[in-house]
């Protein structure tokens, strides 16, 4: 790609747009009053914000300093995402080789959004909010209320986190990344499916709230260590902030009260009683334990006491076979690409704007069986 001082026109105006678009956002003003504030009409400026349109120095000076940045910053192009990720200190050659699947699956999930003319807004940026309230807000948004959320990967990926769920190397510490493409407004989380499903449920809500509050700071991955209690002080900020809203975000407190008053004899839970409403909510052991900790089901001792058992020969005692996922994950490849990308490569191929071999490897289903299912 050319040097910023010679980007190409259209380039530099998405730039310009997304930057432009993020800055308003985050101030949570409107079009019409940025346009007030530096004299432009609303016209125009959303124009600006579609990179249909370039301003004049005088009116990018004036954006510039309405928003107290300099002018280069809404032009300048940022250093390529995986870049950043594939010299993080660290990183083993097995982990590097899968990030770069995880590029090739972003660049190829956002061609297939192309080629079917489907690409998805992103969702709001939120600002000045704890993350309980940004937690229950966004139930509101999606009409949840205080139900758990029973497919949290595709309910993700239509509102716009496009996940991968991929094995990454123990060695690696990776639970999960997240990355925002600027230009293409297109944000992607990769989620460590060596993982239990309940486990990848709370990273991939994780990840959401960074793609909710943290998109522009870069791309972000996740050690598993933020996960623990005594760990994640550690670590910057946004990781405890993200925690909370996961944990909020998956299991909201006023339904496990519901349930407990509803349906147990007794306010003394059994670690049976935990994975109950654990399988229930569709979490991980440890963020149930953590809700009924903090909502004072569980006493600090009990609450220690759980955390030391493998929930996992207690589960399959108590209530059966593990998750079909949860044994899908031990398999050789433990690869889950998103339902809605095997929707877009269907309509791909439908509308012959990609061959049969490549819907194939999308499907991981052999192509004269597709053809024959599909009567082509």
């Amino acid at each position: 790609m050319a040097k910023n001082n010679h980007l190409p026109e259209q380039i530099m105006s998405a730039i310009l747009g997304t930057r432009l678009r993020r800055e308003r956002e985050e101030l949570g003003i409107t079009q019409d009053a940025l346009a007030k504030g530096v004299g432009l009409s609303s016209e125009f400026i959303s124009l600006l914000e579609l990179g249909k349109r370039m301003p004049s120095l005088e009116s990018l000076t004036a954006l510039a300093e309405y928003f107290r940045k300099d002018v280069s910053y809404f032009l300048k192009e940022k250093e390529e995402t995986f870049k950043i990720i594939l010299r993080a200190e660290g990183l083993e050659e097995k982990a590097r080789a899968e990030i770069k699947k995880f590029k090739k699956y972003c660049e190829e999930y956002m061609h297939l959004e192309d080629l079917t003319g489907r690409r998805l807004e992103p969702g709001p940026i939120y600002a000045y909010i704890s993350p309980e309230r940004m937690a229950d807000e966004e139930r509101r948004r999606m009409g949840f209320g205080d139900e758990p959320i029973r497919d949290i990967f595709s309910l993700l990926e239509l509102n716009g986190l496009h996940i991968l769920r991929q094995p990454i190397p123990e060695k690696s510490n990776i639970s999960g990344i997240f990355i925002f493409f600027e230009v293409e407004r297109a944000a992607f989380a990769l989620i460590n499916s060596t993982q239990t499903i309940g486990q990848q449920a709370l990273i991939a809500a994780h990840e959401y709230c960074h793609y909710l509050k943290d998109r522009n700071a870069g791309p972000i991955i996740d050690n598993p260590d933020i996960f623990i209690d005594e760990y994640v002080s550690l670590y910057h900020p946004r990781e405890k902030f993200a925690q909370t809203f996961a944990v909020r975000f998956l299991i909201h407190p006023i339904k496990v009260k519901k349930i407990i008053d509803k349906d147990f004899h007794s306010k003394r839970l059994s670690f049976a009683d935990v994975l109950y409403l654990k399988r229930y909510f569709g979490v991980s052991a440890l963020a149930m334990l953590r809700t009924l900790k903090d909502l004072e089901y569980l006493s600090r001792s009990k609450f220690e006491e759980y955390q030391k058992l493998d929930p996992s020969p207690y589960e399959e005692v108590f209530f059966g076979k593990l998750a079909e996922e949860d044994r899908l994950r031990k398999g050789a490849k433990g690869v889950v690409l998103s339902s809605r990308l095997k929707n877009l490569a269907l309509e791909a191929y439908n509308k012959k704007k990609i061959s049969a071999e490549k819907l194939s490897r999308f499907l991981k289903r052999d192509k004269n069986k597709i053809k024959s299912v599909l009567g082509k």
